[in-house]
């Protein structure tokens, strides 16, 4: 039997697979398909302190390798999330981690503040680096001063574990991650998606109704694997690989890079199995490589 557990040091994992939040709903809506239990843990979609509408439609776009979408965040709130929620998401036995949003600094330790009342929260992912809320894609991952600030006023708010999610919209990545460890955070996720857009050149439009979007997919792969690994190399906290995951061999680059584990996103999509079947790919590469614990091979990258 191959060991796909990996340990973060405030949070074990069963296997390095974690859904992405805005790509897999709350959890509950991938109920029908399998059973949340198999996974590492889920990320749920981002929660405001009050429902949000989000943006304007056309909200998704498909490119050529990969997804332009300007959701905008849109939500249910911190109250109704954990009225309705919460209680379904605890009867599986996986770990439950809450994507946090806010408008304001104040608003991210107020729904941090709200939610560390309720049972069976295993972390909070700090969403500080959206790219579709504010103009022109502004967010505080894009400022060493502003994540510093977000990440220490949510940490005064609850002993929870914080992870940091971080942009690639930024020419220094790394300096942003170490803000982040100095600020408080108990894990880096990278990348979110990055500022993209695309337009009707007969109809002289964009395709999106906010004008800008975020891209998701294969193509952001070789960026998402490039900052990782600049920030394992400087932060002493576990770093969480995102971007264009598909299948069991891209986690393993991850992995061999020095992520800890790896968010699925775009691949929940069109796939609602992506999860699983990516699970059991894992795991046929390691039995056939003869990895007996997938830890073994984290950071293991020779340059």
């Amino acid at each position: 039997m191959v060991d796909l557990s990996v340990n973060l040091g405030f949070m074990k994992l069963k296997n390095p697979i974690i859904t992405a939040s805005g790509t897999f709903g709350y959890g509950l809506e991938f109920t029908p398909f399998f059973d949340l239990s198999i996974l590492g843990g889920v990320i749920t979609k981002g929660i405001f302190l009050e429902p949000t509408e989000g943006n304007p439609p056309p909200r998704i776009w498909e490119t050529s390798c990969g997804m332009l979408n300007s959701i905008g965040l849109q939500g249910i709130g911190v109250e109704r999330f954990s009225r309705e929620i919460l209680p379904e998401l605890r009867k599986f036995d996986t770990h439950i981690i809450v994507n946090v949003c806010g408008h304001t600094d104040d608003e991210y330790a107020k729904v941090a503040s709200y939610l560390r009342r309720e049972k069976g929260i295993s972390a909070f992912e700090l969403n500080i680096s959206c790219p579709n809320i504010h103009k022109n894609g502004l967010c505080p991952a894009m400022d060493p001063e502003w994540t510093y600030r977000i990440v220490k006023k949510v940490k005064e708010e609850t002993s929870i574990p914080i992870i940091v999610k971080l942009s690639p919209n930024v020419t220094d990545i790394v300096s942003i991650a170490v803000s982040a460890e100095e600020g408080g955070a108990d894990a880096i996720s990278l990348i979110n998606t990055l500022l993209a857009m695309e337009v009707d050149w007969k109809e002289r439009k964009p395709r999106l109704g906010n004008l800008f979007g975020g891209l998701s997919g294969p193509a952001i792969k070789p960026i998402a694997i490039r900052m990782v690994f600049q920030v394992v190399k400087r932060v002493k906290i576990p770093v969480i690989g995102i971007g264009g995951i598909l299948k069991g061999e891209d986690v393993m680059e991850f992995l061999v890079t020095g992520a800890r584990a790896v968010e699925v996103g775009s691949a929940n999509l069109f796939d609602p199995y992506a999860c699983p079947r990516i699970i059991d790919e894992i795991k046929i590469i390691c039995e056939k490589e003869g990895i007996k614990k997938i830890e073994e091979i984290i950071g293991t990258l020779k340059v």
